[in-house]
C-alpha cells in the first residue's frame, strides 16, 4: 500500500466512476484498474462493487475510505508544516521594543532565538512605546514589546511580564541617610523625566497622580529620551528620577545610584507584547512570542 494507491481509492470512491477516479488523478483508467486491485489483493477483500452504474465502496472499502481520507490529508500537511519551519529557518524578523525592552528584554530572548533558529535574522527597531504602536500600525514592524498600554482597537496587546519603578538619586545624594522620604520633599527636588511618549513616564505621572502629587509642581530639569541618559544626568548631580528597576540593577550593585523608597508610592506596570489584531503572525513572529512568553511569563520585578 502507498499513498498513491490511497488518492486513488478515494477519487474512485468518491466519484463512482473509475473513469472520473483517472482525471481527477490524472493517470489512465487502465492504472486506476491495476492500483485497486492491488489494493484487494493486499488487504484480502472486495473494496468496490462494480456494476453498470458506477463504482462504490463495499462494507470494507468503506472502512478503508474513512481512514484513507485522514492518511492523505495527514500526508498533504507534511510540506505545509516543513515549509512553516524552513519560514522559520530562513526568516528576517522585524520587531520593535520601546526603552526597556528594546535593551534589556528583547536583547535577553535573542539568543535563546537564534539557538533553536539559527538561520533567522532580526531586525530590532526602538523608540518610546508610541513610536513602536505607530510602527506596528504602518507595518514597518510584525511584533512590538512595550511598557505603555494605550487604546487601539486595531492592535492586541497581551501582558507578559511586571516591572516596578524606582526612586533613584545619585551616591552620597542626602537621601542616601534616609529609610524612605515623604511625599511632599519631592516637590523640592529637580526631577529628570523621560520624553511624552515613553511607557516608563506614563507610567510615574499616572502613580504620583494616584499618590496625591500634582506632576504640574515637580521641577523638571530635563526630559531625555533613553533610560542610559536619564541615568547619566542622575549620576552627575542634574536631578532625582523614577526608572525602571530593571534598567539600573548594575548601578545599584556598583554603588554609583541608590534607590529611594517613597513613602506611600508604588509604582507597578505591565510589558506588552503587541501585534495587530486579525493577522497571523509569521511562523518566525510567533517563535519570538512564545520565547518571550515563556522566559519571563512568571518573572515579577
Amino acid at each position: 500500500m502507498n499513498l498513491k494507491q490511497l488518492e486513488v481509492f478515494i477519487n474512485v470512491a468518491e466519484s463512482g466512476s473509475f473513469s472520473k477516479g483517472a482525471e481527477a488523478s490524472y493517470i489512465t483508467q487502465s492504472t486506476v484498474s491495476q492500483h485497486i486491485s492491488a489494493l484487494e489483493s493486499e488487504f484480502g477483500m472486495k473494496l468496490l462493487d462494480r456494476t453498470g452504474r458506477g463504482a462504490f465502496p463495499t462494507e470494507g472499502g468503506k472502512i478503508l475510505l474513512e481512514r484513507a481520507r485522514k492518511l492523505v490529508e495527514y500526508a498533504r500537511e507534511i510540506p505545509v508544516a516543513l515549509a512553516r519551519f524552513k519560514g522559520i529557518e530562513e526568516a528576517v524578523l522585524n520587531i520593535a521594543g520601546s526603552s526597556i525592552p528594546g535593551e534589556y528584554m528583547i536583547p535577553a530572548a535573542l539568543p535563546l532565538l537564534i539557538d533553536r533558529f539559527p538561520g533567522v535574522t532580526i531586525v530590532l527597531r526602538q523608540g518610546d512605546s508610541r513610536d513602536v504602536l505607530g510602527k506596528l500600525l504602518s507595518e514597518e514592524v510584525e511584533l512590538g514589546v512595550v511598557g505603555g498600554r494605550f487604546d487601539e482597537e486595531t492592535l492586541e496587546l497581551v501582558p507578559f511580564a511586571e516591572d516596578e519603578l524606582v526612586l533613584i538619586a545619585r551616591a552620597g545624594h542626602r537621601w542616601g541617610k534616609e529609610k524612605k522620604i515623604g511625599k511632599d520633599e519631592l516637590l523640592g527636588e529637580p526631577v529628570v523625566l523621560r520624553e511624552t511618549g515613553s511607557g516608563t513616564g506614563k507610567a510615574a505621572i499616572q502613580a504620583l497622580r494616584e499618590a496625591g502629587i500634582d506632576p504640574a509642581k515637580l521641577r523638571v530639569a530635563a526630559h531625555l529620551g533613553s533610560n542610559e541618559s536619564v541615568k547619566r544626568a542622575v549620576i552627575s548631580g542634574i536631578g532625582v528620577s523614577f526608572v525602571s528597576a530593571i534598567s539600573v540593577w548594575h548601578e545599584l550593585e556598583q554603588g554609583t545610584l541608590i534607590q529611594v523608597p517613597v513613602d506611600g508610592v508604588s509604582i507597578k506596570r505591565q510589558f506588552y507584547l503587541a501585534s495587530r489584531k486579525g493577522r497571523e503572525l509569521s511562523p518566525a513572529a510567533q517563535a519570538f512570542r512564545n520565547i518571550m512568553l515563556e522566559m519571563f511569563k512568571s518573572v515579577e520585578h
